[in-house]
């Protein structure tokens, strides 16, 4: 069964929007630990929309589980998450107008500015992941340059209207994974995921982690954080 990782970012975008003190994303990485986390994933975006700097240092010294923080690559963002030290940073693209990540990172055209950033984190002792499409070239860059894992962008999987467009999509990150398998990179998937969805993308031979937030913070609404993790948790085990 893969790793659920939980993204406690849209619990932070409800208190920045009346820039007050509560929900706190802090008090959810306790809930979802509780309903069985495996992992806390945290985007600290350049605009600062809703995660703070003040939640990834707190976060950092309360979580039990693995910490991922999702990052773009500027250097005030590498010099902080050499600060903090998080298990693991996962690299992201990053548009100042986008309401989510769009699409994956490109480490074929950035291989420079990537190498660079993936050999200081690596070196602090930080696994690093890289955000990419399930394509074999953007998997390829990503051994060359030395990170531990890719993180394939399911966006276009969850977006697919219809099951024979559903299906193209499954079928093209199932092959991609097993390339990224066959490279030695650890394979784990991301973006768009729900409740609905989830199944068939758990089902993924060697997926060891899926990261979702949205869908899980939006039933947390409705029953409780702990109860939305734990319903997540059943249904990535019935894979």
């Amino acid at each position: 069964m893969p790793k659920l990782g939980i993204n406690i970012d849209h619990v932070a975008t409800i208190r920045q929007a009346r820039r007050t003190i509560e929900p706190d994303p802090v008090w959810a990485a306790s809930l979802a630990e509780l309903g069985g986390a495996d992992g806390i994933t945290i985007h600290l975006r350049e605009d600062r929309r809703h995660i703070q700097d003040r939640d990834v240092r707190i976060l950092r010294d309360t979580v039990q589980v693995k910490l991922n923080l999702e990052m773009s690559i500027t250097e005030e963002l590498i010099q902080f998450a050499l600060e903090i030290k998080p298990a693991q940073v996962t690299l992201v693209p990053e548009k100042r107008a986008e309401i989510t990540t769009e699409g994956g990172l490109d480490a074929v055209t950035h291989r420079r500015h990537l190498k660079d950033a993936v050999d200081r984190l690596r070196s602090n002792g930080i696994a690093v992941s890289l955000f990419v499409d399930a394509d074999q070239n953007q998997i390829a860059a990503s051994k060359e340059l030395g990170a531990d894992a890719v993180e394939l962008h399911t966006g276009r999987y969850a977006d697919a209207v219809g099951e024979s467009m559903q299906h193209r999509e499954l079928a093209k990150l199932t092959n991609a994974g097993a390339f990224a398998i066959e490279n030695q990179l650890l394979l784990h998937m991301g973006h768009g995921l729900t409740y609905r969805n989830v199944v068939p993308i758990a089902s993924i031979p060697n997926v060891c982690e899926l990261n979702i937030g949205h869908s899980i913070v939006a039933r947390a609404v409705m029953v409780g954080f702990e109860h939305a993790v734990r319903d997540m948790k059943k249904l990535i085990s019935l894979k």
